[in-house]
């Protein structure tokens, strides 16, 4: 799944809706695999979207992979001490 370029307050819960469709639609033992390469505007919703996410697919038992971290995100995740939880780059 592809982030979009602003994922912010205003946006949070749309994406957030794209992502939990993403997410119904994998197969079992499938592999949530988000892409962050567009991700050029965020704030700490886009931290609460992610972890939401990734609870969710760990929840289910699938596996979580975050893609093409841009520096903020990553900068944001290791301010608030979540960057082994998210950043997954491989």
């Amino acid at each position: 799944m592809q982030l979009p370029s602003t994922l912010t307050l205003p946006t949070a819960r749309q994406t957030s809706e794209a992502l939990a469709q993403a997410l119904s639609a994998l197969p079992a033992g499938g592999t949530l695999r988000v892409d962050a390469s567009a991700l050029a505007e965020l704030d700490t919703s886009a931290l609460a979207v992610l972890l939401e996410a990734r609870r969710q697919v760990q929840a289910r038992g699938l596996g979580w992979q975050l893609a093409a971290s841009p520096s903020k995100l990553r900068q944001l995740a290791g301010l608030y001490g979540v960057q082994e939880l998210l950043v997954t780059d491989a």
